[in-house]
Formats: C-alpha cells, sequence, structure tokens
C-alpha cells in the first residue's frame, strides 16, 4: 500500500498545497487574534459604558426605588446586576482609582465640552498654571498617602501628555478639543462628570475567566451595586467572510500550484518519453534543446548520449558485416577443397564444420543487425501476425503441425512495432519451444484497458518440455549460451536465438522472460505496448 501518489506532479502540488493551506490557516489565525482581541476591547469597552448607564440610574433613585429602577432598565442577556450589602462575593475585585470631580458649569457647558483654560472645579480652584495640586473627592485617597497614583495613559482622552488624574492637573489645565461631545468621552473620563452627590465612594474590579465583575459602593456607603459582564466566546466563523477567504485563497493558490508544478515537470516527461522513444529506435528525433539552463542542459546531455549510441551501434554494426564478408570468402575456399578428399568420411565432416561456421557467422550477423535497425515502425494486427507465424511453422515442420497450438482472441488486437522483426523474434521463440520442449501453445491476451499508459499485451508461449533450472532461467538470453548438450549440429542453434528474440522486443518496448510452469513444461511471457 502507497500511502504517497507515485506522480513526481502529484506529490510536489499535495505538498505546496499543504504547505499553502499551513501558512494560510497561520495568516487568518493571526488575523482572527487581533480581531478578538479588538472584540474584546470594544465589549470592555461597552460593558463600562453600561456599568456607568446602570449605577448613575440607580445613583439617582432612592433608595426604595433602587431595585424596581434595576426592573426597568434593559439590560442584556449577559449581564446582571445586583443590590448587596458588601462587594461581590463570587469574583473577588481590586480597588481602583477615580478621577477627580470636574466643577458643575461643566455639566452645562454651551457647546456640551470640556471646560477651557480658567474653568473652576467646586473646590473653588483654578485650572490655570497657579492652581495647586488639588486633592481627591472624599473617601479617596491622596496621590502618596495609601492609594495608588492612577494616570491617564499618556495622549489618551481627556488628559494631556503629563497631567495626572490622581493628583490633580499639573503644569496647566485639562486642555481637551471642544469638539468632544460627552457620548465620545472614555467610560473613565465619565466619573468626572457625576456631581458631588452621585460620585461613588468605592469601586472594585475583577474577573473570572470571562466573567467581568464591577462593585460599586453608592454614595450613602448603604449598599453596592454588583454588575456582572459576561464576555462571548470568540468565534472566528462568525463572520463569513473568514470561511470564504479561506476557501478563495485556497482554491486560487491551489490551481496556481498545480499548473505551475505541471509546467515545472514538463521537461522531466519528455525526457522520460525521448528515453522510451531511443530504446525503441536509437534514430529518434533529437530533443529540443530550450528552456531553463537546467532542462537545456539535460537534453544536450541527452542528444550527446544519444549521438553516441548512435555512433556505437554503427561502428558494431559496420565491423560484424566486415567480419563476415571477411569470413564467408575462406569458408567458402575451404568448401571447394574439401570437395578433393577423397575419403568421403572425412569430406563429410569438414563440409558439416564448414556448414556450421557459416550458420554461426550469419547468426552473427543478424544479431548484430537486429540493434540498429532501420525498419519503420507501423500498426498491424497482432492475431493476424501470430496465425501467420502458426502457419509457415506448419508449413516447414509438417511432422510437428499437430504440437502447435494457438488461441486468438476473438477482437483484433493492433499495436505499433516493426513488423519484420517483431515476426523474426515470435518465430524464433515458437520454434524453440517446439523444437526443445516437443510442443509449443501459443495465447494472446489483450490488454485490459487499452491506451492507458502502463498496460500491456501479453503473448503466452508453452510447452511440455523439461524446463530449465531456476538459476538459468536469466541466463540463456545471454549470447552463444546453451544451457542443454543436446544443442548441437543435429539439433541446430547457436545460442542466439533467445538474445536476438529479446533485442528485438527491447527495441520496440517490449520484454520477454522465461518461467517454469507448475505441471512441467517451461512458459514464455512476451510483453507489447499496445
Amino acid at each position: 500500500m502507497h500511502i504517497l501518489p507515485r506522480s513526481l506532479v502529484t506529490r510536489t502540488s499535495l505538498l505546496l498545497i499543504v504547505g499553502l493551506a499551513i501558512v494560510e490557516a497561520a495568516g487568518l489565525v493571526i488575523h482572527a487574534l487581533d480581531r478578538f482581541d479588538l472584540a474584546e476591547r470594544s465589549q470592555i469597552h461597552e460593558e463600562q459604558v453600561q456599568v456607568f448607564s446602570i449605577y448613575r440610574t440607580v445613583a439617582e433613585a432612592s433608595p426604595a426605588d433602587r431595585r424596581d429602577a434595576i426592573e426597568d432598565l434593559h439590560i442584556p442577556s449577559n449581564v446582571t446586576v445586583l443590590l448587596l450589602k458588601q462587594p461581590d462575593p463570587l469574583i473577588e475585585g481590586h480597588e481602583i482609582p477615580l478621577p477627580p470631580k470636574m466643577s458643575s458649569p461643566f455639566l452645562h457647558h454651551p457647546h456640551d465640552g470640556f471646560p477651557p483654560p480658567g474653568m473652576m472645579y467646586e473646590n473653588g480652584a483654578h485650572s490655570g498654571p497657579d492652581m495647586p495640586p488639588r486633592m481627591g473627592p472624599p473617601g479617596f485617597p491622596e496621590p502618596g498617602m495609601g492609594g495608588p497614583d492612577f494616570h491617564m495613559p499618556p495622549g489618551s482622552l481627556g488628559a494631556p501628555p503629563g497631567v495626572p488624574l490622581g493628583g490633580g492637573f499639573m503644569g496647566g489645565g485639562p486642555r481637551f478639543p471642544e469638539t468632544m461631545h460627552r457620548h465620545d468621552m472614555p467610560p473613565f473620563v465619565r466619573w468626572a462628570l457625576l456631581p458631588s452627590s452621585l460620585y461613588p465612594r468605592k469601586v472594585l474590579i475583577g474577573q473570572k475567566l470571562r466573567t467581568h465583575s464591577t462593585s460599586i459602593l453608592l454614595p450613602d456607603r448603604d449598599c453596592w451595586i454588583v454588575v456582572r459582564f459576561v464576555t462571548p466566546l470568540p468565534n472566528p466563523f462568525g463572520s463569513p467572510t473568514f470561511l470564504i477567504a479561506f476557501l478563495v485563497m485556497s482554491i486560487a493558490g491551489s490551481a496556481m500550484i498545480v499548473w505551475a508544478t505541471r509546467r515545472l515537470i514538463a521537461p522531466v516527461t519528455t525526457l522520460a518519453n525521448a528515453a522510451e522513444a531511443l530504446g525503441r529506435d536509437v534514430n529518434t528525433a533529437a530533443l529540443p534543446e530550450n528552456g531553463p539552463s537546467e532542462i537545456r542542459r539535460a537534453a544536450i546531455a541527452f542528444n550527446t548520449m544519444a549521438t553516441r549510441i548512435r555512433r556505437f551501434v554503427t561502428d558494431r554494426t559496420l565491423m560484424l558485416t566486415a567480419i563476415g564478408h571477411d569470413l564467408r570468402t575462406p569458408i567458402t575456399r575451404l568448401k571447394l577443397r574439401a570437395e578433393f578428399i577423397d575419403d568421403d568420411a572425412l569430406r563429410n565432416k569438414v563440409l558439416a564444420d564448414l556448414d556450421e561456421m557459416e550458420a554461426m557467422v550469419s547468426a552473427t550477423l543478424a544479431f548484430g543487425r537486429d540493434s540498429a535497425s532501420a525498419e519503420p515502425i507501423v500498426t498491424l494486427d497482432l492475431r493476424a501476425l501470430l496465425q501467420t507465424i502458426m502457419d509457415e511453422a506448419a508449413e516447414s515442420l509438417p511432422d510437428k503441425a499437430e504440437d502447435l497450438f494457438y488461441e486468438p482472441p476473438t477482437v483484433p488486437v493492433r499495436i505499433k512495432a516493426r513488423s519484420v522483426a517483431l515476426k523474426r523474434a515470435l518465430n524464433n521463440l515458437i520454434l524453440n519451444a517446439l523444437k526443445y520442449g516437443g510442443d509449443a501453445h501459443v495465447t494472446l491476451i489483450p490488454a485490459t484497458r487499452p491506451g492507458e499508459k502502463g498496460n500491456t499485451v501479453r503473448i503466452l508461449i508453452e510447452d511440455n518440455g523439461p524446463g530449465l533450472p531456476e538459476n538459468e532461467l536469466e541466463r540463456v538470453f545471454e549470447p552463444f549460451v546453451r544451457i542443454e548438450s543436446s544443442r548441437n549440429r543435429e539439433t541446430g542453434g547457436t545460442g542466439l536465438g533467445l538474445a536476438i528474440a529479446r533485442t528485438i522486443l527491447h527495441g520496440q518496448g517490449g520484454d520477454v522472460r522465461l518461467e517454469n510452469r507448475t505441471g512441467g513444461g517451461l512458459r514464455v511471457i512476451v510483453t507489447l505496448a499496445p
């Protein structure tokens, strides 16, 4: 079982797509975390505004009407308001300082904004540069006197840089934009707008998991108002754009990855096809030497290799042809001289040896020429070709005609091959089975999925002979190897028949192998590309 796909294009595309998905997921998670932080800040701001509104409503009501005032409020489902004699008993809180109270005229400013420099506070102090530090409202600790100094962050709304709210405004009065209205103010600054009669005595805040608690001691010190606010869990899928963005980026990125990978791997496929074509025909066309530098370099190397192979095959063929031509002349002279030998027995032996030498020379020349055959590749019907071979074998060996069996398929089996060379290879294999196995049973098996790469046509040639030792099944394809000692001048055979057959089949993109049958005998399996 293969977990990874076999195709290099698929593997590379899958790796890049997984990497893209990881990067996209990381980016979207970072984006979601930023959104969560922004949403949480917004929720806390809304909580503070609601707490201020609830407190002011309750503080303005009389003690007897406070509970009714709470019931009359439109309180969201995630907010709980309680009136207790103590701070929130479920969530421990810590005290926070409040900003100093501002003067009453601020509340009635004609522009509903912040007081300009020189505005008086309720204690009669001016906000000018000569104003002494103002202490907090009654009941609040003074700066450095048992309570923490609270400072608004520099540059925040309602506090110029360097102005501490807990101890008064140092270095000049508070200068706020006159266009800033009360509803735009930070919730923390809103407490300073309350009159003395509504100013809280103490504020405690706490948090437990996602529940925020605010406990405020009312001005009459009679009870605490406790407001619990439950922050909802963040949901990155709450917005449809999150999934849509992820899907759009994934689909677009995956399509570009597959397209780019196929473009990059295409030269590898071209090189593999060229190698297969070179195995079929050494005179195949050269690869185009273009494209990126690495591809161009590989194409040049492949073409150089193909040129060397062609030169080697040509040189070998010329050498064998020359040797055969040179040997045939002295063999012919020896045959003529042998006719003058008076001893008939000796004359016959000499002539037989010369005939064997001539047959060996002819077989060797044929073996050398087959690998460099220039025969064109044509489309042929393999079923008809095998029938022709069987008929010719029966005619040439009439005493063996009854030992030849052929099972053709019901439909034509068309392949592309060199018909003459393929006929010779199959004829060698069938005659070899007939001579050394006693019979030949030929079966043609068509391709199960025609047109699909890797699917092959098979030819089975079976006999009922003694078979071969397992360690000799591959060695018999080597030139001049004869396993059976009886392969002499009577039985024929030079040890080149199987070698020539395999050379021809390899040259046409096929193969041949041997195996012993279970019930005895030998089986030859020929595979050919459809």
